[in-house]
């Protein structure tokens, strides 16, 4: 956990340094249609045993870089006005417990970014996507290398400047075979997370 403190905030001082000065009297930041967004979080991810049979407690530290773009401008007039983005996600998790393992996958994303509140802007995400692991056949919930990572989540993004944003959130895991493969209980986990996004 010290590793991933430290590189929270690495991060967190770096975007700091590469704006000078930063004004609420700004005003909000502009995202039309067609803005591109690059970002990289990193957080913790804590197991959720949901049933008896999950006995496994998998937690570790995971670091996800993306890409998305804008498609729509703003749309509604009221608390929920916002825009959709469309983008894809790299997702890499180093397993600690039980064993140190790894997991790594790719997931198409799907973002509704509420704009009302100017420069702090909520958001709800969805992605879902093929996820490879050799986790596979040393714990009771999963038999196969090959399975499907399912991330539900929420966050909230603060405008340093018109480009630049720091990012946290909470995002829920899912991970298994599809049934391709018996056992196939799953592995449930909580993702709080944090890191930094730029827009172009």
């Amino acid at each position: 956990m010290p590793f991933l403190v430290r590189v929270l905030t690495a991060l967190a001082l770096g975007s700091l340094m590469t704006n000078t000065c930063v004004y609420a009297a700004d005003g909000s930041p502009t995202i039309t249609v067609g803005t591109q967004e690059v970002g990289l979080a990193a957080g913790y991810m804590l197991p959720h045993r949901l049933t008896k049979d999950h006995t496994t407690k998998q937690q570790g530290v995971a670091f996800m870089p993306s890409w998305m773009m804008t498609i729509t401008d703003p749309v509604g007039d009221s608390w929920y006005r916002g825009q959709v983005s469309l983008g894809a996600e790299m997702v890499y998790i180093q397993f600690q417990e039980p064993f140190v393992t790894h997991g790594v996958g790719f997931t198409p994303k799907i973002k509704y970014s509420f704009v009302a509140l100017d420069r702090i802007r909520p958001y709800a995400e969805f992605a879902g996507g093929p996820f490879w692991t050799d986790l596979a056949g040393k714990i009771p919930e999963e038999s196969s290398r090959f399975n499907f990572v399912l991330t539900a989540g929420f966050g909230v993004s603060y405008f340093l400047t018109d480009r630049a944003a720091l990012n946290v959130g909470y995002r829920f895991h899912h991970i298994s075979n599809g049934g391709t493969r018996y056992p196939n209980l799953g592995l449930n986990a909580s993702l709080p997370f944090g890191g930094f996004s730029f827009f172009f």
